[in-house]
């Protein structure tokens, strides 16, 4: 590699190393414990049993894990005296724990009774075991009894054992309630920071401050830290987070200030209880020191974190130093800027990915939310790649004085020979005045040698194609009139039968819309290229007229200009440009032998396009314009034409992967050119992988309001990447079109408003091209009769419901906050920002809507019988 490389290089990997060093800061040390908890709450189902679905541990298992708590605790923490952990006393008495024992009271009297006797014969029998009684946990607090019958319950315990007889409620119930206290021993409060909403970082204290005001409160009953932890899994709950770190560090601080204040605790909770999750959402599961399975989920010495972010940011460190090695190698010739600004796209690429494929490690996902994101993986991978390919193509076209291959229109030699050229017309259902005006343009060609050959098809309306018959013929023997009733193929047959009509004389073929003003000079100054005989087509740049004046249009104009303008001009600089349907010329032999126009794709110049660049034919593009066509009256039919070129271009992706992909050798197509025709319509697939998201995203928000205990908040894996692509997708049109495009300003934001306008048709076609084999029967909305607005609301009714929903589901998101965290606020401003496309959609199409944007109908708005189909068109 040159020096200049190696600099790229060496600054590149830089910055990856100092973006990685900023995250991995060294942490703080934090609290070390060691010793035997004081109490650890007891329930000792595994992971396929539930007590609501009478599946209990049997007594084998329970005795396990009382063995593998020993040495670990000193007591241990029971919730019920039925359904077998009843025998829970006498096993903890064998192996040596205290235990408090506890009886589960609730609206179910005839249970309650087996409960309390088994408490009170238990209490009896193992006195020196059991040191204290529960009866009832958070039973007032869910309402599940009333003061006064707990009160019984407990008066009867209290006369029946001779141990410190209590019950467990939250805090705050017993100051609610201090009758209670009359009625117990001593006083068992659920202390859970988590439930209230309390950060992470203020936990501890204000665990200590509630423990201290029932000391306060209530000076001569002891009190009993009954449950106190933090998940360390599910959904953030105002500012606090769960997290295996966040519940490792809190236990720590927690035990070392309770050992150093001689807190009678209970720590919630000793294992994980995945039966949880329906009756307490997923957080619920997720209280354990040990997961499900009994395996520690950290240690209360030594560092917290893992190894995982240290071996992540290596492997994006090395993964993208590999990439960008492999990009400088094979691109000599870029400049610096240029491969700078590529280099380290290629390095936070890799960084984003590779985080991506270690989120479900780095974020100890839930089971659920493993199985989205390996959904969502190649749809991840795909936006990262559609990020590049615009990247790549910034790199070359803001810095291109690394392009070499460019083409200007060439004044022929005196004396030199130009073929004769036969110029194809094809028109279906167009207004007889547009064609004459492009007819006579054609007449005033300045090139000595050219025919005209017009092609009506597909067309029953006589007082459509009968004017344009006798125009040909006042317009001499250079212009011949076909008429076709029915013609196999549309646009792509009625070319066919004009190549079978062409003069055997012709060596050149030129294709031209039937809309199109071409300047006088247009043979005369492209059809030298054809000296050369390895050259196949030359294509020059479509370009419109009859905006001035409509803000619809001239919105639409600089839209279509960026492509012709950017993507042309990189993609020709590798023989690879886009074949279109008007202002092309094709060697007359190669478009004979190589079969001619496919009827079977609605693309079919670009499809040609492809067959002779795989024949190993030149294909040029010169960028000065020579024709001028009309722009879509209405978003309908901007909508409709756009749809066509993207299901035309899935159907070539479709039909000639065996040309296109990069696995497979042979097909006349090298490496460069095959980059090209994918890397040019990933884009497409970006739009549609966004919309499969935001369907995601929309139907995710419904589960959180109907289903709030299965869905908590959403992962920001399903809104992150739509949303960076869109936005890069963004930067990357405006810088473009800033640098080479010429336009004002408002004219470049109109633009990337018509194009943000169209990502929902894009992703439709593209989704609808995967999944069928011939594009569907589309029509433009029959509403010209009513109010403009009903006009631009029906012709941007899909786009229209879809930022309803989303704007519904950034509302919901919203409304699940509250006035402690940013979080929900933040994730409804993501699908507010997922919303922009369809509400440009709606902008547009009530734009064109406005009766200031009405210009006369072309071929792509002109009413027809509602029974007809719109044939392919350019």
């Amino acid at each position: 590699m040159r020096k200049r490389s190696w600099l790229i290089l060496l600054l590149a990997c830089g910055f990856q190393v100092a973006l990685w060093a900023i995250f991995s800061r060294p942490e703080k040390p934090e609290v070390e414990w060691s010793g035997a908890f004081n109490y650890l709450s007891f329930s000792p189902y595994r992971a396929d049993q539930d007590p609501i679905a009478q599946r209990f541990p049997a007594p084998e298992e329970i005795y396990e894990d009382l063995l593998f708590l020993r040495g670990k605790t000193r007591g241990i923490r029971t919730y019920s005296s039925l359904d077998g952990m009843e025998a829970i006393p006498g096993m903890a008495a064998r192996l040596g724990f205290e235990v408090t024992a506890g009886a589960w009271v609730d609206g179910r009297l005839e249970r309650n009774e087996d409960e309390i006797a088994n408490l009170i014969d238990n209490t009896n029998r193992y006195p020196a075991t059991i040191k204290r009684v529960l009866v009832g946990n958070e039973a007032i607090y869910r309402d599940d009894l009333g003061v006064e019958e707990l009160i019984g319950y407990l008066d009867r315990v209290r006369a029946a054992v001779k141990v410190p007889v209590g019950t467990a409620e939250p805090w705050h119930v017993f100051l609610r309630h201090p009758e209670l206290v009359e009625h117990v021993d001593f006083i068992a409060i659920h202390v859970l920071p988590y439930w209230e909403r309390v950060p992470f970082e203020q936990s501890v204290g204000w665990v200590i401050e509630r423990w201290r005001q029932i000391r306060e409160a209530f000076p001569h009953k002891p009190v009993f830290l009954a449950e106190v932890g933090w998940p360390s899994n599910g959904e953030n709950f105002g500012k606090a987070k769960p997290g295996r770190e966040a519940e490792a560090r809190f236990l720590r601080r927690f035990l070392a200030v309770a050992d150093r204040l001689e807190i009678d605790y209970c720590i919630m909770e000793a294992f994980d209880q995945p039966w949880k999750k329906p009756h307490e959402g997923v957080v619920g599961a997720f209280w354990g020191i040990y997961d499900v399975e009994r395996r520690p989920k950290f240690a209360f010495q030594g560092p917290i974190h893992s190894d995982t972010l240290f071996y992540t940011g290596l492997a994006a460190v090395l993964s993208g130093l590999l990439l960008v090695a492999a990009y400088l190698r094979s691109n000599p010739s870029q400049t610096f800027p240029g491969g700078l600004f590529f280099a380290l796209l290629l390095q936070t690429t890799a960084s984003v990915l590779v985080w991506v494929l270690a989120s479900p490690l780095l974020g100890e996902f839930l089971a659920r939310e493993t199985l989205v994101w390996a959904i969502l993986l190649p749809m991840q991978v795909g936006l990262l790649l559609i990020i590049l390919v615009n990247g790549f193509e910034m790199a070359e076209m803001l810095w291109p004085e690394g392009l070499k291959r460019r083409f200007t229109p060439l004044t022929p030699r005196p004396g030199q020979r130009l073929p004769r050229v036969s110029i194809h017309v094809p028109i279906c259902k167009e207004p007889p005045e547009m064609v004459q005006a492009t007819l006579d343009g054609l007449a005033g060609l300045d090139y000595p040698d050219y025919e005209v050959l017009v092609i009506d098809n597909n067309n029953p309306h006589p007082e459509l194609w009968r004017p344009v018959e006798a125009h040909c013929g006042r317009l001499g023997p250079r212009f011949r009139f076909f008429h076709l009733d029915r013609v196999e193929g549309y646009k792509a047959g009625a070319l066919n039968f004009a190549l079978r009509q062409t003069d055997p004389e012709a060596e050149i073929v030129a294709v031209v819309d039937s809309d199109y003003l071409v300047r006088p000079d247009w043979l005369k100054r492209m059809v030298p290229h054809f000296e050369r005989q390895a050259v196949g087509v030359v294509q020059a740049p479509q370009d419109h007229r009859g905006w001035e004046g409509s803000r619809f249009k001239e919105v639409l104009n600089w839209e279509y200009h960026g492509f012709f303008e950017i993507g042309m001009v990189h993609r020709n600089e590798r023989n690879a440009i886009i074949q279109h349907g008007t202002m092309t010329l094709i060697r007359r032999g190669l478009l004979e032998s190589s079969g001619g126009w496919a009827e079977w794709c609605i693309c079919e110049d670009a499809e040609l396009g492809l067959r002779i660049q795989s024949l190993g034919y030149e294909t040029i593009y010169v960028k000065e314009s020579f024709g001028k066509g009309l722009t879509p009256d209405s978003f309908a039919g901007y909508k409709r034409q756009r749809f066509r070129w993207v299901y035309g271009a899935v159907q070539i992706l479709k039909h000639h992967w065996p040309r296109l992909s990069p696995f497979r050798r042979g097909g006349g197509l090298n490496f460069a050119q095959r980059y090209h025709f994918i890397a040019g319509w990933l884009p497409w697939f970006g739009d549609a992988i966004s919309l499969l998201m935001n369907v995601l995203c929309i139907l995710w928000t419904a589960g959180m309001v109907f289903f709030p205990r299965q869905f908590g908040a959403p992962l920001y894996l399903l809104m992150l990447p739509p949303i960076g692509a869109f936005l890069f997708k963004l930067l990357h049109f405006l810088w473009l079109y800033t640098a080479r495009v010429p336009c004002t300003l408002r004219q470049r934001l109109g633009a990337a408003l018509a194009g943000a306008a169209l990502t929902h048709t894009i992703a439709l076609a593209v989704l609808r091209g995967l999944f069928t084999r011939r594009m569907p029967f589309l029509r433009t909305p029959k509403c010209e009769s009513r109010h403009a607005l009903l006009q631009g609301l029906a012709m941007a009714r899909g786009e229209g419901l879809m930022f309803v929903l989303l704007v519904a589901a950034a509302a919901v998101q919203g409304a699940f906050g509250n006035d402690q965290t940013e979080e929900p606020l933040v994730r409804a401003g993501l699908l507010l920002i997922q919303a922009i496309p369809y509400a440009a959609a709606l902008a547009l199409s009530l734009l064109g809507a406005m009766p200031e944007a009405k210009a006369p109908r072309t071929a792509e708005s002109r009413p027809l019988p509602a029974a007809e189909q719109v044939p392919a068109g350019r």
